[in-house]
């Protein structure tokens, strides 16, 4: 038996690290054992489930948070051909854990390689996170010289607006309450960034885009933040619900904000991505992780300027408590899990 520590709610707004027993002697013929080395903490998503604030008909406790890591395998099963012990591999979907038994395949929970050296580990960590404002811009069909806005600019949101950047957006606009994730946003590409509490702050917006933004990435979830920004998009422009709107606490007049105007809302919960094979504008999560491996190994995308903490896995309680609690956490957040070696 193996001796696993967990990052765990067990109950509302309390996360402790426990310890489980894994049988890693039944692990399944076509998976592989991993040993964790990093994962990233998404604050948004984890904060709203542990609160017992997801607005999910699935949310119970306990809850595991954390749904991206990387790590080593360390065991393959008896059927696994494709990895090795000894590799590196992206680990969505198992929680904040120090070992996770995954598939050794492509589909929902299995791991992806990790080939390339130039990739760090502790960046690898947000490669499952980044597939999903990969897909809220890739649903958008971006054309070169399209104006975009990203709205909010936590981590989905900087990396939605490297994406949106590669994709061809001029100009590339975005917007957030905090001066230095706006500080970031213009060194990671945008051309202009924005207060949404700024009196003039519609008509600015507006006019850096030449009347009205074509394409929007809204990462804020937040209801009044959608209404704002169906009064910045241009006529027919669309917008791409990449955050999740958990509370619906703005009421919308659809019908003059939404219709009138012709306006397209695009739901980019990743949950509807295709499970096999990718077409235009939706990619599997396993081609989309490549794609971000290849960008994170030859610069494309910055992750590194993302990361503002790194913390031992056994931080987690009060690490949680911030999150929960201050007005202005910090923003990028991975948990060493080698550091447990020394407590």
């Amino acid at each position: 038996m193996l001796s696993v520590k967990v990052v765990a709610a067990m109950e509302p707004g309390k996360v402790t690290l426990e310890t489980c027993e894994f049988d890693d002697g039944a692990l399944p013929p076509d998976a592989v054992l991993v040993k964790t080395l990093y994962s990233a903490v998404s604050a948004g998503t984890e904060c709203a489930w542990i609160s017992g604030k997801s607005n999910n008909s699935g949310q119970h406790f306990p809850f595991y948070p954390g749904y991206s890591a990387a790590g080593r395998v360390v065991r393959v099963g008896n059927e696994v051909k494709n990895f090795a012990e000894g590799d590196l591999v992206v680990v969505p979907w198992h929680g904040h854990r120090s070992f996770a038994g995954a598939p050794a395949a492509p589909v929902w929970g299995g791991v992806h390689k990790i080939t390339d050296p130039r990739v760090r580990l502790e960046q690898a960590a947000f490669v499952h996170i980044a597939s999903f404002p990969m897909l809220g811009v890739r649903k958008l069909r971006i054309q070169m010289g399209e104006s975009v806005m990203i709205a909010g600019l936590g981590i989905l949101g900087q990396i939605a607006l490297q994406a949106a950047r590669l994709s061809g957006a001029a100009p590339l606009l975005a917007c957030d309450f905090s001066p230095e994730r706006r500080e970031l946003a213009l060194k990671l590409g945008a051309d202009a960034v924005f207060d949404p509490r700024d009196p003039d702050f519609t008509e600015k917006v507006r006019a850096a885009s030449g009347g009205g933004v074509n394409a929007v990435v809204e990462v804020t979830g937040k209801a009044a933040a959608l209404k704002q920004a169906l009064a910045y998009t241009a006529k027919m422009g669309r917008i791409s619900l990449l955050g999740c709107t958990r509370i619906p606490d703005c009421a919308i007049d659809f019908y003059r904000e939404v219709h009138l105007p012709g306006i397209t809302l695009i739901g980019a919960h990743t949950s509807n991505r295709p499970k096999t094979e990718s077409r235009p504008g939706e990619w599997t999560e396993h081609d989309d992780y490549e794609t971000i491996l290849r960008f994170l190994a030859t610069g494309r995308f910055d992750f590194a300027s993302l990361i503002r903490k790194v913390v031992s896995p056994a931080e987690c309680t009060s690490l949680y408590d911030t999150l929960l609690n201050d007005p202005n956490p910090p923003m990028g957040i991975v948990f060493d899990w080698n550091l447990l070696k020394e407590e």
